[in-house]
Protein backbone atom coordinates (compact mmCIF):
# COMPACT_ATOMS: atom_id res chain seq x y z
CA UNK A 1 0.00 0.00 0.00
CA UNK A 2 1.44 3.32 -0.90
CA UNK A 3 1.11 6.61 1.01
CA UNK A 4 -0.48 9.21 -0.38
CA UNK A 5 1.46 12.37 -1.48
CA UNK A 6 1.59 15.12 1.15
CA UNK A 7 0.93 18.37 0.00
CA UNK A 8 3.00 21.20 2.34
CA UNK A 9 1.27 24.66 2.10
CA UNK A 10 2.89 27.38 3.45
CA UNK A 11 0.48 29.36 6.44
CA UNK A 12 0.26 32.30 5.39
CA UNK A 13 2.20 35.26 7.45
CA UNK A 14 -0.38 37.47 9.79
CA UNK A 15 0.29 40.48 7.51
CA UNK A 16 -0.53 38.68 4.76
CA UNK A 17 -3.76 37.58 6.24
CA UNK A 18 -4.87 41.48 7.70
CA UNK A 19 -4.12 42.57 3.60
CA UNK A 20 -5.82 39.36 2.59
CA UNK A 21 -9.19 40.53 4.89
CA UNK A 22 -8.19 44.43 4.14
CA UNK A 23 -8.57 44.23 0.04
CA UNK A 24 -12.07 42.31 0.67
CA UNK A 25 -13.20 45.39 2.98
CA UNK A 26 -11.53 47.95 1.64
CA UNK A 27 -11.60 49.46 -1.99
CA UNK A 28 -8.19 49.93 -3.39
CA UNK A 29 -8.20 53.62 -2.88
CA UNK A 30 -8.67 53.55 0.77
CA UNK A 31 -6.18 50.48 0.56
CA UNK A 32 -3.60 52.91 -0.82
CA UNK A 33 -4.58 55.60 1.89
CA UNK A 34 -4.07 53.59 4.36
CA UNK A 35 -0.64 51.99 3.47
CA UNK A 36 0.07 56.00 2.73
CA UNK A 37 -0.81 57.03 6.20
CA UNK A 38 1.09 53.41 7.92
CA UNK A 39 4.72 54.97 5.93
CA UNK A 40 4.00 58.61 7.22
CA UNK A 41 3.53 57.03 10.86
CA UNK A 42 7.13 54.90 10.33
CA UNK A 43 8.92 57.58 8.64
CA UNK A 44 7.59 60.17 11.51
CA UNK A 45 9.29 58.21 13.48
CA UNK A 46 12.32 57.15 12.06
CA UNK A 47 12.75 61.36 12.43
CA UNK A 48 11.99 61.66 15.77
CA UNK A 49 14.48 59.09 16.95
CA UNK A 50 16.79 60.66 14.62
CA UNK A 51 16.14 63.78 16.43
CA UNK A 52 16.43 63.04 19.76
CA UNK A 53 19.76 61.05 18.63
CA UNK A 54 21.69 64.63 17.13
CA UNK A 55 20.30 65.91 20.29
CA UNK A 56 22.18 64.24 22.57
CA UNK A 57 25.39 64.20 20.41
CA UNK A 58 25.28 68.02 20.62
CA UNK A 59 24.25 67.69 24.24
CA UNK A 60 27.29 65.94 25.05
CA UNK A 61 29.53 67.93 22.57
CA UNK A 62 28.65 71.40 24.45
CA UNK A 63 29.10 69.24 27.96
CA UNK A 64 32.42 68.07 27.26
CA UNK A 65 33.66 71.68 26.40
CA UNK A 66 36.38 73.31 28.62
Amino acid sequence: MQAAPVRATAIPSFATALRAVESLLMSGGQRTARRNAWTSVLEDRRRAKDRVEAQQVLERALSSRP
